[in-house]
């Protein structure tokens, strides 16, 4: 695909400074709503911080909060600075603005100071005072350095290839799946070995061989695992049986002991009940859907929760058979969860990992 030419954007204080090409993932300002071309990454508007040290200081509290049992820091104007939840090691941390948007399917955009990151242990209470966590927050407080919304849309329509030292690439345009003989559905079951097109060897041993007809393909959980584990390097499941971590499919994800169930799934089966309590989702958490008929008492899809978009909806990011891939685009279903959208209807619940 040629370059295309960016439109240069104007900031009233300091220059954007690149760091590095993203495909449809765009950083502006606050007030710069304007579309735009695929363009470099960059990062502006620096937040508040308090103490760019990532130390505690005198105007930062930390304090518990309960359902889920979770630890926030706030800074001295009451904000919430960051969020850590119990048995999860996903962390919300403030930071840069950063707009994340995909021209080339939706309008739709979220201008968000969350980022979203891995600890290398699951929090528990009191963890703010334990060694490993002061050198992992002092190093990720603050940072620009990729976090797990930054690496999800590296794989949205056009999205630019990028390679390891060994030629293998590693990110860029994902599609759904190859089509099946009929010419009309798409082949699910597509994991990021697939995407990759090499062999992957579990922490138990299992060994994967990539199909080659499935190269650069990722499902709906296919996507999260390249996203939450192969890039993050969250522990990952041969299979939903298989090694431990992250199993396989949105199922296997939904019902595992990993992580905390935000929203647990309720209601009698197949379909369930759709939760009321969405206020208790952070960003980060993975959503989970009841879509088809045909699984029995299974969930069909899981995407990761992004936040509120510019016109204040619940939105998420997932791969889709529909529009071919990763997206938060609007074909056969606007990608939100409140209201009464087609996704809307179908959500039952959320993990926090």
């Amino acid at each position: 695909m040629p370059p295309k030419k960016k439109r240069p954007v104007l900031h009233a204080v300091t220059v954007l400074a690149l760091l590095g090409a993203s495909g449809y993932l765009t950083v502006e300002l606050r007030k710069d709503e304007q579309d735009k071309t695929p363009a470099t990454q960059a990062v502006i508007d620096e937040p508040n911080l308090e103490n760019g040290t990532g130390q505690q200081s005198g105007k930062q509290t930390w304090e518990r909060l309960k359902n889920p049992a979770r630890t926030i820091l706030r800074g001295g104007n009451g904000q919430i600075l960051a969020t850590f939840t119990d048995r999860a090691r996903t962390a919300t941390l403030r930071g840069p603005s950063r707009t994340f948007s995909e021209p080339a399917n939706t309008k739709s955009k979220v201008i968000t100071e969350d980022w979203v990151r891995l600890m290398p242990e699951p929090w528990a209470e009191g963890a703010e005072k334990k060694q490993w966590f002061k050198d992992w927050f002092k190093e990720n407080y603050g940072s620009k350095k990729e976090d797990l919304f930054a690496i999800a849309f590296q794989y949205v329509t056009g999205a630019p290839v990028k390679k390891d030292a060994q030629g293998i690439p590693y990110a860029g345009d994902a599609v759904f799946g190859p089509f099946k003989p009929d010419g009309v559905d798409r082949l699910e079951q597509n994991d990021f070995y697939d995407y990759l097109g090499i062999s992957y060897t579990f922490r138990d041993g299992t060994t994967m061989a990539a199909r080659k007809e499935r190269y650069r393909a990722l499902d709906c959980s296919g996507f999260i695992r390249m996203v939450m584990g192969y890039r993050a390097r969250y522990p990952l499941m041969a299979s939903n049986a298989l090694g431990d971590g992250l199993p396989r499919t949105a199922n296997g994800m939904a019902r595992s002991k990993v992580g905390v169930d935000v929203i647990k799934i309720q209601g009698a089966g197949p379909w369930y009940t759709r939760p009321t309590n969405i206020d208790v989702l952070q960003p980060g958490d993975l959503l989970f859907f009841k879509m088809d008929h045909r699984t029995g008492d299974h969930m069909d899809h899981v995407a990761l929760y992004l936040g509120l978009d510019t016109d204040g909806h619940r939105v998420f990011v997932s791969s889709r058979k529909e529009q071919n891939g990763p997206t938060i685009g609007d074909n056969g279903g606007v990608s939100r969860i409140d209201g009464n959208g087609f996704y809307a209807g179908l959500f039952r619940s959320a993990k926090r990992l």
